[in-house]
């Protein structure tokens, strides 16, 4: 399709740019033609049959006589296969899998009823009779279409359905920003560049502004500089307001969360930070939102190059124009040519980056074998224990000078880091559909994470960069010289009155049905895609069952929360479910829920416990701010949430106490602490091929070992397997891998003796992996015997 731009003299025509979001199923806007809806979202709305009274029924009878169901059954079966009829209803807008529901329904509602309409009881008794022209069943065709009309009450407002979602103009949502003459400056350039730095500098010596941010962390950091700038500064995220007057006044300055930022306050000066997060499948409608729709005479926008191009095509959408200021990078980095290997080489300042919570625990573990203290780092920790393992890390008098952190150092957090080891270059990611995937991580969270190292201003003038194993130093390499590709588009959300406006013409779907029918019928230009509303249907579908009236189900369902977390999800649906009898979720009530007072954590389990009821106190908060009389305690669950972060401070600091303990609980052998929020379902299949080739008694040693390789070697290993089965046996008693292992206590010396007497036991025989069942079963219970 062709997008027509406008603003700057000349319209130009651009090549639509194809959708970056699977649930934006919404299509390129060519300014004119409609797309088909996908008519499987359309649930139809219950009709019972007509149960009439007697005067109803006489009526027809009286007229004709009473309908011989079989033959009415006959003829609403020729009716259903005529093609003139299939035709009729395409026109109408039934297309052939709604036609067949409303056909189904419309012949239960006339053989179910004792009594039908006067009319359409003549019309059938007529046809049954044969006092028309048997084509004449063609004349039922009215009061088909008024039934399914009934049943599909969107076919009568579909033309109204789709303006309401038709997002092709998101500049226009904006009429105060559109009304004013904005001033947009990017600074692009890489992570330590000093870009955020000077649009900071800017924001400081306005007059009033406001920076926008991804982060709670980056939003309180510009919170405090500007107060400690003497720039009065208020705070704003989902969860917290602070005011830097203490009469509460509003300051002329404000920090906050990217997602509160508003678009009717006028300001001087505006910041939007990590412009390249536009293109997030979940956030980056937030982006878009703060880009198009701020009030401030002038817009800085920091992020990185690769997003230039797609604000500029914006501004151009709205006759603003974008300079560019470039930024290098004030500190070298330097790719190492040669890995870690093993953790006897790491040195002060060092950071092992992992992507899950079992490589955490098990690397920070293996660090303090030797005696070394480090700080751990993850996303799910609250902002205050991150500050806190930050501090400690940075502290030249503290003994702590190893970081074990997930990628969550990549930004908001001021860290003094000499070198970035990657434990693993492969991460479990959500793609644009919303499904879970294993892959290389992106040059662009690469170079995120690896810039952290030599931070300019730190102690390190400059930055190292490499990985824990051989095999990953090339791949990375790789990764760190491709260009990052450019962002091709900006997020879209519906919004809450857009969504009312749809409940209004179908006030018997769900809140769910809803956001599917208007992302459905939803048509963006090629510079926009619609975000993953997953989440958002997760909730809708799990409070659906409670009386709420539409705008408070709306906000419920945008809760911040992970609904990979059970205990906060509960919680969410609890507080939907009191909500709705209109009782106020008190400090008590929410006491007894978390069970505080809590102790500090025994074991990892307790830990990730302890996290996840930080979280319920976080949605408290979040709620709070929106219904305050129904939330009315948020000053005393703020109090318990700091006590509550001590907490969690305590066992992060005892972290490889609390993992000890946690394994010593478990079985022997078993290599992870906690359950990953991916499950590496392909590497099970792999286990299984290797235990259908080598017997069932070096399956589980060889699961341990895959398992334990984890994400890092998922691709090596598979490649490795379909290879040579009998080296890849060889290596894992022999070879590094076995080594690594045995170091990680992920493999015994008894497992690899075991693995080592079967492999030349089976060579021997001749087997090589490929025996009978029954010496596949004898050598299952041999090796049952010698773990027992």
């Amino acid at each position: 399709g062709l997008a027509l731009r406008h603003g700057g003299g000349a319209p130009r025509l651009r090549p639509a740019a194809s959708s970056a979001s699977s649930s934006a199923s919404a299509s390129s806007g060519d300014g004119g033609a409609s797309r088909a809806p996908d008519t499987s979202l359309f649930v139809p709305v219950p009709l019972k049959p007509g149960l009439g009274g007697a005067a109803e029924e006489d009526v027809g009878a009286e007229l004709t006589r009473p309908l011989d169901k079989g033959e009415v059954l006959k003829n609403l079966n020729k009716f259903y296969k005529r093609k003139e009829i299939q035709r009729l209803g395409a026109e109408n807008g039934l297309d052939a899998r709604l036609f067949h529901q409303a056909f189904i329904s419309f012949r239960k509602y006339i053989m179910e009823s004792s009594s039908v309409s006067a009319d359409l009881h003549i019309i059938l008794n007529d046809i049954c009779c044969g006092f028309v022209h048997p084509g004449h069943v063609d004349d039922l065709f009215p009061f088909f279409l008024r039934h399914a009309k009934q049943i599909f009450p969107m076919l009568d407002c579909m033309d109204d359905l789709r303006k309401i979602s038709d997002l092709r103009l998101p500049p226009n949502w904006y009429p105060d920003a559109r009304a004013i003459q904005r001033k947009i400056i990017f600074h692009a350039g890489p992570t330590n560049s000093g870009k955020t730095y000077h649009a900071i500098q800017r924001f400081l010596s306005a007059k009033s502004g406001i920076y926008c941010g991804p982060l709670k962390l980056l939003a309180h950091e510009i919170f405090q500089k500007s107060n400690d700038a003497n720039v009065p500064c208020d705070l704003v995220t989902g969860e917290e307001r602070v005011s830097a007057n203490e009469d509460a006044r509003q300051a002329p300055h404000v920090a906050c969360t990217i997602e509160m930022c508003s678009t009717n306050t006028p300001y001087e000066v505006a910041v939007i930070d990590e412009i390249q997060m536009i293109r997030d499948p979940a956030r980056g409608w937030a982006w878009t939102r703060a880009l198009l729709g701020l009030c401030a005479e002038e817009i800085h926008v920091c992020g990185e190059p690769a997003a230039i191009d797609l604000v500029t095509e914006l501004m151009y959408t709205t006759g603003e124009e974008v300079e560019v200021r470039n930024y290098e990078r004030l500190t070298p980095l330097t790719v190492l040519d040669y890995a870690l290997e093993s953790l006897d080489n790491l040195r002060p300042g060092d950071c092992i980056v992992c992507f899950s919570k079992n490589d955490i625990y098990s690397v920070s573990r293996q660090i303090e074998a030797r005696g070394l203290e480090c700080a751990v780092i993850y996303g799910s920790l609250p902002p205050g224990t991150k500050l806190e393992q930050a501090k400690k890390f940075n502290d030249p008098d503290d003994p702590c000078k190893i970081l074990v952190a997930t990628d969550a150092i990549g930004m908001g957090l001021n860290l003094c880091i000499r070198r970035i080891i990657f434990n693993s270059i492969v991460k479990p990611t959500v793609n644009e559909k919303g499904e879970k995937e294993i892959d290389s991580i992106t040059t662009s969270q690469a170079l995120q994470i690896a810039g952290r190292a030599g931070r300019f201003g730190s102690s390190f003038k400059q930055g190292e960069v490499t990985t824990m194993h051989p095999d990953d130093l090339v791949q990375l390499k790789e990764i760190l010289s491709e260009a990052v590709p450019p962002v091709k588009a900006a997020g879209l959300h519906p919004t809450p009155e857009q969504i009312e406006m749809f409940a209004y013409h179908l006030p018997d779907a769900t809140l769910s049905n809803l956001i599917d029918i208007f992302v459905s019928l939803s048509q963006v230009d090629g510079m926009y895609f619609v975000c993953n509303i997953d989440d958002f249907k997760f909730l809708a579908d799990m409070i659906q069952h409670i009386p709420l009236n539409l705008r408070s189900r709306y906000v419920f369902c945008t809760a911040p929360l992970n609904r990979k977390e059970p205990f906060v999800c509960t919680t969410l649906l609890k507080f939907a479910r009191q909500f709705s009898r209109n009782e106020p979720l008190t400090f008590d009530w929410l006491c007894r829920h978390t069970k505080w007072p809590l102790a500090a954590p025994k074991n990892i389990k307790e830990l990730v416990h302890l996290e996840a009821v930080h979280d319920v106190f976080d949605l408290y908060l979040w709620l709070s701010y929106r219904f305050m009389d129904m939330f009315p305690d948020a000053v005393l669950v703020r109090d318990i949430q700091k006590k509550l972060d001590d907490i969690i401070q305590i066992g992060v600091c005892n972290i490889t106490k609390l993992i000890r303990a946690s394994q010593s609980a478990a079985a022997p052998g078993t290599a992870e602490v906690v359950s990953e929020d991916f499950p590496l379902s392909r590497t099970k299949k792999d286990a299984k091929v290797v235990s259908d080739r080598h017997g069932a008694a070096s399956t589980e040693a060889l699961s341990v070992a895959v398992e334990a390789a984890g994400l890092r070697r998922a691709k090596n290993l598979r490649a490795s397997r379909l290879g040579t089965r009998q080296e890849d046996l060889k290596s894992y008693g022999r070879g590094s891998l076995a080594n690594r292992l045995l170091r990680e206590g992920l493999l015994t010396q008894e497992m690899l003796r075991q693995l080592e007497s079967e492999w030349q036991d089976q060579h021997r025989n001749g087997r090589y992996g490929f025996g009978s069942k029954r010496d596949d079963q004898h050598s299952s219970k041999e090796t049952r015997k010698k773990r027992k």
